[in-house]
């Protein structure tokens, strides 16, 4: 696996929970205050516990001013393509261009059931999501009035706009095969998480994209590889820079347990690791 191959970003990711939304909000300040790049926020809106991700976002993102804020990832058969698209180009224009969408499948469809949304096969939640990429960059474009007819969704002369502040990108949440190669055709970034893909594993997963990528014409370069995790033991810029030069990923976003943690990422892990990565 070659040298990571785009500039090194480094963001955090915090928790949505209500009782938890001050500590959320330090996390965020020193990811503003020590220069990250992103902050990432878990859509999981059958979570008794947790505030409504998209709704926490756009309180963050006026409370920010350089940070760009993603879903990690967004819940899609509880959120309709289309709305999450107006949505999601509503907080990048009201931002100036620092939302992202981290779109999913769904993970877990009995609690999508439970809150009146479908409890798709596994088959069909991947072809939802297909449809789901298409829908959205669709309800982004420029035209007068767009249409589409899939198995899951339509669109009827859906007239789109106002547009994003800039190309919001889409990053998958993927892992199995049937995941990977939609991220190499369709997808602007895979974003697997390390409780669900260890290191060991990314190379072959990243093999996927790359060969499903060419299939589609696509520069394999072009398509982020982020990654999101806890902080490492040991030496975690050794650990992380590793993950850069040997695996080729490019974003990484820690789970920090604290603001504390969060300010050591940011002042000391990062600078260590775009040393020696060399970005």
């Amino acid at each position: 696996m070659s040298a990571a191959r785009r500039r090194l970003e480094f963001g955090v990711s915090i928790v949505p929970a209500a009782d938890e939304l001050d500590a959320g909000r330090a996390i965020v300040r020193a990811a503003e205050d020590g220069g990250l790049d992103l902050v990432g926020i878990q859509d999981h809106p059958y979570q008794r516990r947790f505030l409504d991700t998209f709704a926490l976002i756009a309180t963050l993102l006026a409370e920010t001013e350089r940070l760009r804020f993603f879903p990690g990832v967004a819940n899609l058969p509880l959120r309709p393509p289309a709305t999450m698209a107006k949505t999601a180009a509503t907080l990048d224009r009201l931002s100036g261009g620092r939302f992202e969408l981290g779109l999913g499948a769904g993970a877990m469809p009995r609690r999508v059931a439970q809150m009146g949304g479908p409890a798709r096969s596994p088959g069909d939640a991947v072809s939802a999501l297909e449809e789901a990429i298409q829908v959205i960059r669709l309800a982004w474009s420029d035209e007068e009035s767009v249409s589409f007819e899939g198995e899951h969704y339509r669109l009827d002369g859906y007239e789109p706009g106002p547009p994003p502040a800039h190309r919001i990108e889409i990053w998958l949440g993927a892992y199995k095969p049937r995941m990977l190669r939609l991220t190499g055709r369709l997808a602007d970034g895979w974003i697997p998480s390390f409780g669900y893909l260890k290191p060991e594993a990314v190379a072959d997963a990243s093999a996927r994209i790359d060969e499903a990528a060419e299939r589609a014409g696509r520069d394999p370069a072009e398509i982020r590889r982020a990654y999101n995790f806890e902080m490492p033991h040991g030496d975690p810029a050794e650990t992380i820079a590793g993950w850069a030069t040997d695996l080729g990923l490019d974003t990484f976003v820690c789970w920090p347990s604290d603001a504390v943690e969060a300010e050591r990422f940011a002042g000391e892990v990062v600078p260590a690791v775009r040393a020696a990565a060399g970005s």
